[in-house]
């Protein structure tokens, strides 16, 4: 009896690992020491970080506004709701 991917005897072809191909063990990276590991880690953060798009000073300055609004805004919201259940505790509980 099969299911919808297969039978336990005979996998699915996608499965199935060709035996023939050989697999590499470390590549470049397998022959180097941890210092080497390292400094490799180390260039590959600095190439990234060179990727990165950042924010002119104008744009750094809205985001950081419409940051500090919010959380001004949300600071407001649950002072307001926390009042409201002080006041709720102390109607139902005297």
């Amino acid at each position: 009896m099969t299911d919808a991917v297969g039978s336990i005897d005979m996998p699915d072809a996608e499965d199935a690992a060709p035996e023939s191909k050989k697999t590499r063990k470390g590549g470049k990276r397998g022959k180097k020491g941890p210092l080497g590991r390292l400094a490799l880690f180390y260039r590959q953060v600095i190439a990234e970080l060179r990727k990165v798009v950042w924010p002119t000073r104008s744009q750094l300055t809205s985001y950081t506004s419409v940051v500090i609004v919010f959380v001004v805004i949300m600071i407001g919201l649950v002072t307001v709701i926390d009042y409201g259940f002080q006041e709720a505790v102390k109607y139902v509980f005297g």
